[in-house]
């Protein structure tokens, strides 16, 4: 398995082929995807590459951070794990029930 890239601040007009020929003049390309809203299938701006090896993602983040495509500055960095989603939301619990007044 490969090496996964973030990619960031994508023009919408970039396909998942566009993103693999753009990586893969650098390196070896294992998979391209571009991550979409749910509800209108339209781009959010940004996706994943995952590069063969650890020497090619390095050097596809060297290369293209900060590089210009159709008038974009890219931000290429590696991606980081996906955290945990659900849970407690942040908000404390236990408002009620017990009253203090006579």
């Amino acid at each position: 398995m490969g090496t996964r890239l973030f990619v960031g601040n994508l023009p919408y007009s970039v396909d998942e082929e566009k993103l693999r020929e753009v990586f893969g003049e650098i390196g070896g390309v294992e998979t391209a995807s571009i991550v979409t809203d749910r509800e209108t299938g339209r781009s959010r701006g940004f996706g994943f590459v995952e590069m063969s090896n650890d020497e090619e993602a390095r050097n596809a983040t060297e290369k293209l951070n900060g590089q210009d495509l159709d008038g974009r500055r890219l931000t290429v960095n590696e991606a980081r794990p996906r955290e945990a989603r659900g849970g407690g939301g942040g908000r404390g619990g236990g408002g009620g029930g017990r009253r203090d007044r006579w």
